[in-house]
């Protein structure tokens, strides 16, 4: 019987010359949401990130710190990254560093083989290399000598490399996107892919030789492997590349590879949907199913970044608000692929209104009102025609949304439902009702469907707030049917699934924000 192919997901792996600030974590909270639904839809998940270890910029940091390079990458990722994805909740099944030895075996044993196939040549490359991108620069990509991502200078390279022959997937890459233009989105990332593709491509140093903080060249010792050549293999190097197809890491990366999705910025689209697969092709690997970009945070109008003093820990904004509403906020607000700005006013309000009052406020009235009406005991199920024909309708929005990578629909349309649910208890005022005793079935029907109705706001949500839903997984007593985790997406519709609860108060979901202090 053949094993399941797992949906397998990563995010860029990042650089640790610094502790991670939002952007980072924008990404990587995208990737843990999107593995989250996948999970509850049933299937097979495997969720990839980790750091990126080598190259120029983490030596020089690490030499500003007077510490060894692979002493500085150990304390980055023990202390800072790996803390970080723990706080926000991030349910990653494997954590790779470019240091470790399963990684660099597998790097030298792939480039082994392309030089052994022809698409490897020694030459000299000569020009502009910006050390913060660790990235060969052309003419177009500087601004007045400056790089045009950090806006500053580049240096200039000269020395003896080796060469991939990159130009010589040009036509093999154009046929890809045009055949399966899924394969790089957004629409805008695929065009600038196709665009760069057709202005001409040049062959790609893959080594550099003034520095020796990388992995070996395997035939040339005096020489390490370029850093995004090394990064990019981590991809497949962490499921097994290159291993027999008979052992357990073969067999593992039979059932995973190829990536279903790999999350870049968009800063880093034509490593990730140029150079990678190319790098695949020639080594006769399946390529990516698809490699998405997305945008920018801004922050005062520029990209979010440690090297302009822009860089917001994500602690500075989960101290106040909490990690759900971080990891909420994000995905709602900002629509994926698009830049967005990140306010601390616009946090607020939406903290305010759509999770404290329209979500937070619901739970809370639905358990005061179960406590004083019918003893904390959910009454028996009860059919709710127009809310269950509105959850089916949020379901198939939301899931066909959040797959396709659109977040901010699948949201909106949960959120929809929620607005939904309260305009129900609005309507129906279970509080004049409770005042009239022959009118009691009628009150316990309006309590038990926003009750069924938050059971499944529960499960919706999970994923994007796994916290604040278990609790009221809990409060609910919806424990009964299992983990929340554990249901399942195609089954959140089928309407009377709680039954013979205890329904307890827990503590506030989203409690009243703190004054602000922005310093």
């Amino acid at each position: 019987m053949t094993e399941q192919k797992a949906f397998y997901l990563t995010t860029p792996i990042y650089y640790v010359n610094d502790a991670p600030h939002i952007g980072h974590a924008y990404t990587t909270v995208a990737g843990d949401v999107l593995t989250r639904w996948h999970r509850q839809r049933g299937e097979a998940v495997w969720f990839l990130t980790g750091t990126d270890e080598h190259g120029q910029k983490v030596m020089r940091t690490a030499e500003a710190n007077n510490v060894a390079p692979q002493a500085w990458c150990d304390q980055l990722v023990e202390n800072a990254w790996k803390p970080v994805w723990k706080s926000l909740n991030i349910a990653h099944d494997d954590f790779i560093r470019t240091t470790e030895d399963r990684h660099e075996k597998r790097v030298q044993r792939f480039l082994q083989g392309l030089m052994e196939k022809g698409f490897i040549y020694e030459g000299k490359y000569e020009g502009p290399y910006c050390v913060g991108c660790e990235e060969f620069k052309l003419p177009g990509d500087l601004i007045e000598g400056n790089c045009s991502i950090h806006s500053k200078p580049v240096e200039m390279v000269s020395e003896t490399n080796w060469f991939f022959k990159l130009s010589a997937f040009v036509q093999p890459l154009l046929e890809h996107y045009k055949n399966n233009p899924e394969a790089c989105e957004p629409a805008s990332a695929r065009n600038e892919v196709i665009s760069f593709l057709e202005g001409g491509v040049q062959d790609l140093s893959i080594s550099r030789s003034t520095f020796d903080w990388g992995i070996q060249v395997p035939w040339d010792t005096s020489q390490v492997v370029y850093v995004w050549f090394d990064a990019l293999l981590n991809y497949a190097t962490a499921v097994g590349l290159g291993e027999d197809p008979k052992s357990e890491l073969g067999k593992k990366f039979a059932a995973t590879w190829p990536a279903d999705v790999h999350l870049v910025g968009k800063d880093i689209l034509r490593f990730h949907a140029v150079i990678w697969p190319a790098m695949l092709m020639a080594g006769g690997i399946a390529v990516p199913k698809k490699v998405f970009a997305h945008g920018w945070l801004l922050v005062g109008g520029e990209k979010m970044s440690k090297s302009k003093l822009t860089g917001i820990a994500p602690s500075d904004i989960t101290n106040h608000f909490g990690v759900d509403a971080f990891r909420y906020y994000f995905l709602r607000a900002i629509p994926f692929g698009s830049d967005g700005s990140f306010s601390w006013e616009d946090m607020t309000a939406r903290y305010t209104s759509e999770l404290a009052n329209d979500f937070g406020n619901l739970a809370s009235r639905l358990a005061a009102m179960i406590e004083k009406y019918c003893e904390g005991t959910l009454p028996a199920p009860t059919p709710s025609p127009e809310l269950e024909a509105a959850l089916k309708t949020a379901v198939d929005i939301a899931d066909t949304s959040i797959c396709a990578l659109d977040f901010q629909s699948g949201i909106n349309a949960i959120m929809d439902f929620c607005k939904r649910v309260n305009g129900y208890v609005t309507e129906k005022e279970p509080w004049s009702v409770a005042k009239d005793a022959t009118r009691k079935s009628e009150l316990d029907s309006i309590l038990y469907n926003t009750a069924e109705a938050l059971r499944a706001l529960a499960v919706l949500l999970h994923p994007i707030m796994p916290a604040t839903t278990e609790a009221l997984w809990q409060s609910l007593g919806a424990n009964v049917l299992g983990e929340i985790g554990s249901q399942k997406i195609s089954d959140v519709a089928r309407w009377g699934q709680l039954k013979n609860t205890r329904v307890t108060k827990g503590a506030i979901l989203f409690p009243r924000l703190p004054e602000l202090e922005i310093q």
